[in-house]
């Protein structure tokens, strides 16, 4: 899908978002995203909708607390983490691969510090309630997260279910799991190594960045691929909830080729 311009600015926008709504694909174990109308139209004149889901579905935005005991909440993010310039990384990865630090320093443009940084493997287009989405994605390393936090990071985003190897959470061997029965058997038949050697450490990139302090969003699908390898505007807003784990969000881009638009300067008359 082409970008949306803004015909008074100029502005291009691009949706980084899946669509969402009743039975979107959720995480092995979770409850599935459940919507009913408790209002219809045709009987009030109005529509209101009842939801029971987990917070992580679809593209959503990650929270310290969510890994990280004491950590801030979706509520307490602070505002300029989720608004500033960036950068699309293109990395292709398939089944099971890792994204490595030598993987983010060969990208280009190459992140700056500060940057929102959005990690584009291809992996959103299989987005969907499958095991090869969720049991065969890449993932983002240790030493990848921690290469991320030292460059100063503002926010890292990627196309995956989760920031982590599948088989280094919940959906292979360890804390709950596994989630996806036969998971490291199958990883072991078809790779000839054992899981737990290899992925020894429970979310080890996603709480090296949240603990860091910086959030995470993951699930980006949308038009990311027509910004791989560009630099960008991004914004994403999550709820002002007290102690929130996780919540959806809108995760756009915005491009301004005139470079007309100005953030207003907020004077008045």
């Amino acid at each position: 899908m082409p970008a949306v311009a803004d015909p008074a600015t100029g502005l291009e926008f691009y949706e980084l978002s899946h669509e969402w709504g009743h039975g979107a694909p959720s995480l092995p174990g979770d409850d599935d995203v459940q919507l009913r109308r408790t209002v219809k139209h045709a009987q009030h004149g109005v529509m209101a909708h009842r939801i029971r889901m987990v917070m992580h579905s679809g593209t959503h935005i990650n929270a310290p607390i969510h890994l990280i005991q004491k950590g801030i909440g979706v509520g307490a993010i602070a505002l300029e983490r989720c608004f500033g310039n960036g950068v699309v990384l293109d990395i292709p990865k398939g089944r099971w691969e890792l994204v490595g630090p030598e993987d983010l320093v060969a990208a280009r443009p190459a992140p700056q510090r500060g940057d929102i940084v959005v990690i584009r493997t291809g992996w959103h287009r299989r987005y969907s309630d499958s095991l090869e989405y969720f049991g065969d994605s890449p993932g983002l390393s240790k030493a990848g997260a921690e290469w991320l936090v030292g460059i100063g990071a503002k926010l890292v985003a990627m196309d995956t279910p989760q920031i982590d190897h599948p088989l280094a959470t919940s959906l292979g061997p360890h804390r709950g799991g596994p989630q996806i029965k036969r998971l490291a058997a199958r990883y072991a038949a078809e790779t000839g190594r054992d899981a737990l050697a290899d992925f020894p450490e429970w979310n080890p990139a996603h709480r090296a960045l949240l603990a860091a302090g910086i959030p995470t969003i993951e699930n980006v699908g949308g038009d990311v691929a027509e910004l791989a390898g560009r630099r960008a505007t991004f914004q994403c807003y999550p709820w002002r909830w007290y102690e929130g784990d996780a919540c959806p969000v809108r995760f756009v881009a915005m491009l301004d080729p005139g470079g007309a638009c100005r953030i207003d300067s907020g004077a008045a008359e």
